[in-house]
């Protein structure tokens, strides 16, 4: 392990006659990293989250509980469960319901086993009476958003912060190559002057 002194903040701006122009052009690539990377983290996943809480809002306002009739009866029961009707013990009926404009629709729904045909069920659909699934509560809506727009911020946030890195390395090997010319043709000069 290289031994590091003591940490001096802005390093890499102050003068100093043995820094080279690479050093200055890296500060500046680290510097406009991070803050590309700060500023399309935030303002992606911002924009993702407020894009899924709007369209979440706008799901709950248009989607309405519509009362249906199942047709076919549901599948027979194999599992009795605890009889309180958990997606566990349920299975899937053909069920018809009225849209608002009044045309007639059927769909697949999950049911109660056994449910005979005629029974009443309640099944959630759009503005045009097609088959949706229950919207998300105003507490899962701001849950769904913050998560998707936290992945979204965290994948945004990585394509600045990949870029200056690979600049970085691209300056190190810069560096290492300028190093070694350097080195080539002072290397056998100061060896012959030492011994």
């Amino acid at each position: 392990m290289a031994f590091r002194g003591p940490e001096v903040w802005l390093w890499r701006w102050r003068r100093n006659p043995l820094k080279r122009r690479a050093d200055t052009v890296e500060a500046w690539i680290v510097l406009a990293a991070w803050m590309l990377t700060v500023l399309a983290g935030l303002s992606g996943g911002t924009a993702t989250m407020r894009a899924v809480e709007h369209e979440l809002a706008r799901e709950r306002a248009e989607w309405r509980p519509t009362a249906a009739v199942v047709e076919a009866p549901g599948p027979p029961s194999a599992d009795k469960g605890n009889g309180r009707g958990s997606d566990a013990s349920r299975g899937w009926g053909r069920v018809r319901w009225t849209a608002a404009d009044g045309t007639s629709h059927t769909g697949q729904v999950p049911v109660r086993p056994g449910s005979p045909a005629g029974a009443r069920v309640t099944v959630w659909t759009d503005a045009r009476g097609r088959l949706v699934t229950r919207p998300a509560t105003a507490v899962q809506a701001r849950t769904r958003a913050a998560v998707v727009g936290a992945l979204v911020g965290l994948s945004t946030a990585a394509v600045p912060f990949v870029a200056g890195r690979l600049l970085r390395d691209r300056l190190e090997r810069g560096r290492m190559r300028q190093w070694d010319a350097e080195w080539a043709r002072f290397g056998p000069r100061w060896s012959r002057e030492t011994w």
